[in-house]
């Protein structure tokens, strides 16, 4: 089974030295036959595994400064891979014991979007690409719908969250105020000429008295900027947004500073460009008011909620299932025996609240509950 693998393992990767010296150690033999772990009455084979961890190696191989680096990283990612793997089934275990049906519509539909999104629609080209996978037509389907189960599961899981409190966004602001600190800025437009090979710098000078004149007669500065202006945000009719007086050249942030809202400033010159600044609304320095930053906040609380909710969840799943490792290197924690690693049954709990649906569970799901999954991790055009 395939899961999309956590951000933190690519960062772990890169984050490895970019000079090692290659390891000459080929890991795919040392996964080739033999059981990885085993889940309830389930198996995952290490062969399985092996094709999960496979693309990642030879970046880890380059990567890795040691020998200890190299196994020490794949250790730590074939570790997280099998757990991801494990908790998968779990999660489709879970679905099929509460009688969850995805309308087999939907699941065609998928299919069809998927040939249609990576092969134009060619399906014997689909075909040829599952064959160099070592996959079926029927693999594949089962894979879709796994990735569709596990993204409804985990979708009706976070659905379940309550909505954060004015009394808990309240509390964050006041613990994390330093957060929420901003520098002395500026709101800014900004018009820039930039020389032309072969221009004389004193058409440049004439265009810029021709903007200084239309401003002074009350033309528009955006408008003006969107007209004139060389720099990316033309299109914007000049707008930088806010910027603090530090980020900005020292010319441009005297010039900004001896303005007020409102005011556009004479052209600035710097090594043969042009600026004329004009400024919207000036802020001092201190801490965003709390309005400001609600927003912000409540995302955060959301995120980490979701997070914990979603820890305790696979937990729960954890403690209700019978999981063996058989790869010492991949268990859970460190193993002092030769032995596989075994997490027994636990106590089952009481359901959580977004398990307890109304209606037939039996019934198929509507599709609008159906998060959208997104293609397999190897793209076949990429």
């Amino acid at each position: 089974m395939t899961k999309n693998l956590p951000t933190f393992i690519f960062t772990l990767i890169f984050a490895l030295s970019a000079h090692a010296q290659p390891l000459k150690q080929d890991w795919d033999i040392k996964y080739t036959n033999g059981i990885a772990a085993q889940v309830n009455d389930q198996i995952i084979t290490l062969e399985a595994l092996r094709k999960e961890v496979a693309p990642l190696v030879p970046e880890v191989r380059r990567s890795s400064r040691t020998r200890m680096d190299f196994d020490r990283n794949i250790q730590l990612i074939t570790r997280e891979i099998l757990q991801n793997m494990i908790d998968q089934i779990l999660i489709i275990k879970e679905f099929d014991d509460k009688g969850y049906r995805i309308p087999q519509s939907y699941l065609d539909n998928e299919y069809d979007d998927y040939v249609t999104k990576e092969f134009n629609g060619d399906r014997s080209e689909f075909l040829e690409y599952l064959r160099l996978q070592g996959k079926t037509d029927l693999q594949f389907r089962e894979e879709l719908k796994d990735r569709i189960v596990v993204g409804y599961m985990r979708g009706q899981m976070l659905k379940s969250q309550t909505e954060v409190s004015p009394q808990k966004i309240r509390e964050y602001y006041e613990k994390n105020k330093s957060q929420f600190f901003e520098d002395e800025g500026v709101k800014l437009r900004m018009i820039t000429l930039m020389p032309i090979t072969g221009e004389s710098e004193d058409l440049m000078e004439q265009q810029a008295t021709t903007i200084m004149t239309q401003l002074d007669q009350g033309v528009d500065f955006a408008e003006l900027a969107g007209k004139y202006s060389q720099d990316m945000n033309a299109v914007n009719g000049g707008d930088w947004g806010w910027r603090e007086y530090s980020d900005l050249r020292d010319e441009l942030s005297a010039a900004a500073a001896n303005l007020t809202p409102g005011e556009y400033s004479q052209p600035v010159v710097i090594e043969n460009v042009t600026y004329i600044l004009k400024v919207d609304e000036k802020r001092e320095s201190g801490v965003k008011q709390l309005e400001a930053v609600r927003q912000e906040i409540e995302q955060a609380i959301t995120t980490q909620l979701a997070r914990q909710a979603q820890q305790r969840w696979l937990e729960r799943l954890r403690r209700k299932a019978y999981v063996k490792f058989f790869l010492r290197e991949a268990g859970p924690s460190p193993v002092n025996d030769d032995g596989p690693v075994e997490m027994t049954i636990g106590k089952p709990e009481e359901p959580m609240p977004w398990e307890q649906f109304p209606g037939d569970p039996t019934a198929p799901i509507p599709v609008e509950e159906i998060p959208r999954v997104s293609t397999p991790s190897t793209s076949p055009r990429r």
